[in-house]
């Protein structure tokens, strides 16, 4: 048991912004709430705090998604009782479903290693430089003529497994899962959408098993109360759902290089505070 401190106010309200504006961009938003909690307030809120607040922009992401989402359940479900009504839909319910499996496995498996080592700045930094690379060459190699209509259960095994790199903070889940859409041939809107929607199911159940954590932490991170939890899931929420209908405008008419040259100068500046004291490792 470690001593564990309370969370104000403004680092709710300061880490809630972060994470809305960053769960959707591939620039890693558990790394910017690590690096922000330790550079403006000496301090890290956590990874449990961190998946708490995701559940305001998972629930962005439904609401954004509220149409697609709906008619893929009504295909799912009307293809179990019915094989003629087996359309794209009902296959990207299963896609979505098996594509979930990895990350529930192995952040089972590695929680503790997720809420404690992993975060430390120096992996942050080091994951924000190495997987630029990863995402410009997915950018450079990516043939982009697949459709949604052409996913198939490899794409979902290989974006999942994708997926699971987010475990650690610095690679970014949107990153990490639109690079293997790309390298599968995906257009990048497909890659984009197929990635947000496989993050639901994962997200929403971390957010509710770290629930507890999140208040009364036992190893690592603040502990925030009812309220600051409540409104930290509305601003990520609100700004969330801003983030993601811009970025996915913005995807379809740039790419990710743009977010390539961000991660590496951030990551640079990350490494130069570290090495120089500025700033604790964690």
């Amino acid at each position: 048991m470690t001593d564990v401190e309370a969370m104000s106010w403004l680092q709710v309200v300061v880490l809630a912004v972060l994470q809305g504006l960053t769960e959707f961009l591939p620039v890693s938003s558990s790394g910017h709430l690590a690096i922000a909690s330790q550079l403006f307030f000496d301090d890290d809120a956590g990874a449990s705090f961190t998946a708490v607040t995701q559940l305001g922009t998972e629930v962005a992401v439904l609401v954004y998604f509220a149409r697609d989402i709906g008619r893929i359940l009504t295909a799912w479900f009307g293809g179990l009782r019915d094989s003629a009504r087996r359309t794209s839909d009902y296959w990207l319910g299963w896609w979505v479903i098996i594509g979930t499996l990895p990350i529930c496995v192995l952040g089972l498996l590695f929680k503790d290693q997720i809420r404690g080592g992993v975060r430390n700045l120096w992996v942050v930094a080091i994951a924000l430089i190495v997987f630029s690379a990863v995402i410009a060459a997915a950018e450079f190699y990516g043939r982009q003529n697949r459709t949604v209509e052409q996913l198939t259960w490899k794409d979902s095994v290989i974006v999942g497994l994708a997926q699971c790199l987010a475990l650690v903070p610095g690679v970014s889940r949107s990153g990490a899962t639109i690079s293997a859409g790309l390298f599968l041939g995906q257009n990048r809107e497909v890659a984009a959408r197929f990635g947000f929607l496989l993050a639901i199911p994962a997200v929403l159940a971390s957010g509710l098993f770290s629930l507890p954590d999140a208040f009364a932490p036992v190893t690592e991170g603040m502990s925030a109360t009812g309220a600051q939890l409540i409104v930290s899931i509305v601003i990520a929420f609100v700004v969330g759902y801003a983030a993601v209908a811009w970025f996915l405008r913005f995807l379809v008419r740039h790419g990710m290089y743009w977010f390539v040259g961000y991660r590496v100068a951030l990551g640079v500046v990350v490494l130069i505070l570290l090495g120089t004291g500025v700033m604790a490792a964690q």
